[in-house]
Formats: C-alpha cells, sequence, structure tokens
C-alpha cells in the first residue's frame, strides 16, 4: 500500500461509487417521471425528502417506504415502478476493484459499509451473485449496511459503531469513500482516509 501508515491492518471499503457504479441522475430521471419533480436537493447531493433519509437510517420497512413515496407522487404507482425507479442508479460492479479488494483480502481484514436500504441490498446483492457467482459478502469479514445499524455515514458515530462492533483500532484502519464528507467522518474518529475523487484510481493507492 502506497503513502500509507505502515501500521494498516484493516481496510472499509465504501460500496456505491467506489467498488459498484452509481449515476444518480438516472433515479431522478425515473423518479420525474412518475411525476416526482424534486429528488434531490438544490446545491448539491442530499435528499429532497426524508422518507428517503428514513428509508436508509432503517426507521422504514419497504412497505413503508413505497406508501411515503406515494405520497409524494400525483397518482398511484405499482410497487414495482417505485422500486425499479429506486434502483435505477445502480449500474455494474467495478471488475478490477472487486479483484482488488480479493487480492487485498490476503494480507488485510476488509470491510463493507455503505449508506443503503433493503431494496438497494436486494438488487446489488443479486446483481453480484450473477456477475461473480458467489455472494458479495463474502468479499469481506463483515458488511455494514446503514439501515440495519440505524446509522449513516458521515455521521462519526456510525463510523464508531463499525469499528466498536468489529474491535478495530481506527489508527489501523483505512477508510475508502467517494464522498468528502463521509471522508470527514470518518477522519473524526482516527481513521486512515482515501478520498476517491472521479479522476482517482483506485489501484494506484495500494
Amino acid at each position: 500500500m502506497k503513502q500509507q501508515n505502515q501500521q494498516i491492518k484493516n481496510i472499509i471499503f465504501d460500496l456505491g461509487g467506489v467498488l459498484l457504479a452509481i449515476d444518480a441522475e438516472r433515479t431522478i430521471q425515473a423518479f420525474r417521471q412518475l411525476g416526482m419533480p424534486d429528488l434531490i436537493r438544490p446545491g448539491g447531493w442530499g435528499y429532497e425528502h426524508q422518507v428517503f433519509l428514513d428509508m436508509e437510517s432503517g426507521k422504514l420497512n419497504e412497505d413503508e417506504f413505497r406508501a411515503g413515496i406515494q405520497q409524494l407522487l400525483p397518482q398511484q404507482v405499482s410497487d414495482e415502478a417505485i422500486d425499479a425507479a429506486w434502483c435505477a442508479m445502480i449500474k455494474d460492479y467495478f471488475r478490477d476493484r472487486i479483484e482488488l479488494v480479493k487480492r487485498l483480502s490476503a494480507d488485510y481484514r476488509v470491510y463493507l459499509f455503505s449508506n443503503t436500504n433493503a431494496i438497494h441490498i436486494r438488487h446489488f446483492q443479486g446483481l453480484f451473485e450473477r456477475a461473480f457467482g458467489h455472494s458479495l459478502s463474502q468479499l469481506f469479514v463483515k458488511d455494514f449496511y446503514s439501515n440495519e445499524i440505524g446509522l449513516r455515514k458521515p455521521a462519526p458515530e456510525s463510523f464508531v459503531h463499525v469499528l466498536n462492533d468489529a474491535g478495530l483500532n481506527a489508527e489501523e484502519t483505512l477508510f475508502v469513500d467517494d464522498s468528502d464528507a463521509n471522508i470527514e467522518g470518518a477522519k473524526k474518529t482516527g481513521m486512515n482516509t482515501i478520498w476517491l475523487t472521479p479522476e482517482s484510481d483506485l489501484l494506484s493507492f495500494f
């Protein structure tokens, strides 16, 4: 691992934008076609409606989420249409990065921590199994999802939860994410970080 603390023993990866290609505009357009013009807050990424944050924090189950979406739409649509719009952002896995995770697992304890929800989990786990022939969870010592732990990045307490649950020391742990806000949250716990920008080559860091 280049230019990183030689004491690193653990690596925590984000999923969307790091291991899995995401195009938020596809979901924005899909919900717009269903009649919801405002999905993202003006001035940058962030959900306009609380129902999305509550879903990713585990405060809503799937049926409650869909019911909340129905209230934001001008007409009734099917559950399948809501799920399809919500999952439209999910594209394909970066195969070279998945292979990198497999190689790193020989020398480091590797984890996953993603802001996500039950509908997306079912979709991207199925996508992974069809592409690679085994479960996504097999790549990691443990995978952490915001809806399951009830905490979202970039809240520092979300990272503290992951560290404590996995029994990791922050100074021995590297966190990789494509969100600068999430990186700043992780830094507050004392973790080492890599901010993966669109111009970055993840493989070059290792």
